[in-house]
């Protein structure tokens, strides 16, 4: 896991630059930056982001260093909502991974592991704790595909078969946000990649038949036969 410092009066995390390994690299603005050096910026800032923070059992465990990767997921946002031309080639794979180091996860047991199967209309379901950094993971790649700039030809690398599967494993959450967030992501990719779109519906189609013959039980049906719908 990457180390956190203080120097000075400005934060700085240990973070890998777009040339090596790691080094220890001050948050700076991208827009503070000359434009020659915002690429670079840019990838460093979504390397710092692949840092996952325990918001479970401790937390109140680096409360300094989440809101670091807070503040920084909010920034690149706004930085690929107001600026063009910023998502140039080697962003892709880096916006790819962070997307993936922080969501695809083994998702928390049942609310009801031992008693009767969740029931979305009576029981409270178990909401992600690290929802702060997750909202913001899923914002921002929802504005990188969202993106005038956005070219599916370069992403397609990266956005593959594999990727829509671990993204449909998480159609499982109990958290509604999650669910809701999770069905405009794998929406805006059904309609950008043509290439994908028989594999998309194949694979829902087994989520169906495996609730349907085996489990009885997933919590996303609902959004999955939305996409379907659309």
């Amino acid at each position: 896991m990457l180390t956190c410092n203080k120097a000075g009066s400005r934060m700085v995390v240990d973070a890998a630059n777009s040339n090596g390994p790691f080094q220890p690299v001050a948050l700076l603005h991208i827009r503070d930056v000359p434009p020659a050096e915002q690429e670079k910026l840019f990838i460093q800032k979504l390397r710092q982001c692949c840092v996952l923070f325990d918001f479970v059992s401790d937390p109140l465990s680096d409360l300094k260093w989440k809101e670091v990767k807070r503040a920084a997921l909010s920034e690149m946002v706004e930085y690929i909502t107001h600026n063009r031309n910023v998502i140039t080639e080697p962003i892709y794979p880096e916006v790819v991974h962070m997307f993936a180091v922080n969501m695809f996860r083994t998702l928390p047991p049942s609310s009801n592991p031992t008693g009767a199967e969740f029931d979305p209309e009576e029981d409270e379901p178990t909401l992600e704790a690290a929802w702060p950094h997750l909202q913001l993971v899923y914002e921002f790649f929802l504005r990188f595909l969202e993106s005038p700039d956005f070219q599916p030809n370069v992403a397609k690398k990266y956005i593959d078969q594999k990727f829509v599967l671990q993204l449909l494993e998480l159609f499982d959450s109990e958290d509604p946000r999650e669910r809701d967030f999770l069905k405009t992501t794998l929406h805006r990719i059904y309609g950008k990649f043509l290439g994908l779109r028989a594999y998309i519906r194949k694979q829902i189609n087994n989520i169906f038949y495996r609730f349907i013959y085996e489990t009885e039980h997933h919590n996303g049906i609902a959004e999955l036969l939305e996409i379907l719908g659309r």
